[in-house]
């Protein structure tokens, strides 16, 4: 077999080798929009099949007449070109018919773009704020509030060489400690904004996504049917966490949703008390908050990053108590890029974290910070 032939038959293999490796890998992406759960994602739908059918027809009339003209009207048929330069009949057809066209699809457009924003008559409303990189919640009927980011076990497993394999977590980076908890069947104003950056909260079942914009609100509206967890993520690029800022959305039925109200205003109630932890309690709870809020720019063994300076034996974890709770509560003023997680954080996660970067990694201050210390040190 000559050199050249050899070559064309390995490409050949490599070529069809790719064809069915990419057919596998495609099979696991959908290829059309979600349906999703609520009216608004299935009119979206249907307006998304409608245009779509009209194009496809379009598409088809269009390339028959140009494989019926080129095949008939070919030099080797001794076909001649006829010699004109003006038709106004041609020009008044291709004028009015695509108007028409586009007016028949701009009509259930407009109808769907007119139904998505009819945010009165809501039961209840949802204030979305993003941060760089994670979501806060403020249930404004209820008077609930708290922060959402990437699950523990997926943000270690994340991490280089953390020794976790990605494939033992069900729905890898798209876990949240706390998920959103909503009724169905009962219409929901979402409001979005943003602390930093430009953010983008979206969920596909609930069939759009708004743009979440420090100093700007934007609102929406949604009425899930089904129960059930669906998942979205950010989709504007705000930061290298981006693609860490999952959200889960449970939709529960309305007697579920009385109760979670129930037990989370008794959580926030307990977390605010003011009550002491012991050390064990101080450093478990500190282990779950820093690695949710800390690791990712100190790394989660305290060695810090590019722009992030160590803990692990640093001044600021080992020297003074009330320096380091101002840093955390109130952010650095050498370092713009701490952020102030006072307003992020209740008084027993900003205890339990300060006292856990005190006595982890061999700093061993043997300090205990309490929530009453973390309040006292709020300006």
């Amino acid at each position: 077999m000559s050199v050249d032939k050899l070559k064309r038959t390995v490409l050949g293999l490599i070529a069809v080798s790719l064809f069915f490796v990419s057919g596998v890998v495609l099979a696991e992406y959908p290829l059309n929009l979600t349906e999703g759960v609520t009216p608004t994602s299935q009119k979206v739908y249907d307006l998304h099949m409608t245009i779509f059918y009209i194009v496809t027809v379009i598409g088809i009339a269009v390339f028959a007449v140009m494989t019926w003209s080129i095949f008939h009207h070919r030099k080797s048929k001794g076909a001649v070109p006829a010699q004109f330069h003006h038709s106004t009949f041609a020009e008044i057809t291709w004028t009015i018919i695509p108007i028409l066209i586009l007016v028949g699809m701009a009509i259930p457009a407009t109808k769907t773009l007119v139904f998505m924003e009819q945010t009165g008559d809501a039961e209840m409303t949802l204030k979305v704020t993003g941060y760089q990189w994670k979501w806060k919640y403020d249930y404004l009927d209820e008077d609930i509030s708290f922060f959402s980011s990437l699950a523990a076990a997926d943000n270690e497993a994340r991490q280089l060489n953390s020794g976790i394999d990605p494939s033992t977590i069900e729905n890898y980076l798209k876990n949240v400690d706390n998920p959103i908890v909503l009724p169905v069947d009962t219409k929901i104003r979402i409001l979005t904004t943003a602390a930093d950056v430009i953010h983008s909260w979206w969920v596909p079942d609930l069939g759009w996504k708004r743009d979440a914009i420090p100093g700007y609100i934007n609102d929406n509206w949604t009425y899930i049917e089904e129960p059930g967890v669906y998942r979205g993520k950010c989709t504007e690029l705000c930061g290298k966490d981006h693609g860490f800022m999952p959200i889960v959305v449970h939709a529960v039925s309305k007697e579920d949703y009385v109760t979670w109200v129930a037990e989370k205003k008794a959580e926030q109630a307990a977390a605010s008390s003011g009550k002491d932890m012991t050390m064990a309690e101080l450093m478990e709870k500190g282990k779950t908050v820093y690695g949710t809020n800390c690791a990712a720019c100190h790394m989660p063994n305290g060695e810090g990053g590019a722009a992030f300076p160590a803990l692990a034996g640093s001044a600021i974890a080992t020297g003074d108590v009330a320096n380091h709770v101002d840093i955390v509560v109130n952010g650095s003023k050498n370092n713009p890029m701490m952020q102030a997680f006072g307003q992020q954080l209740n008084d027993a996660d900003l205890a339990a974290v300060i006292t856990y970067e005190r006595n982890a990694w061999g700093n061993d201050t043997g300090d205990m910070v309490q929530p009453s210390d973390v309040k006292a040190a709020r300006k």
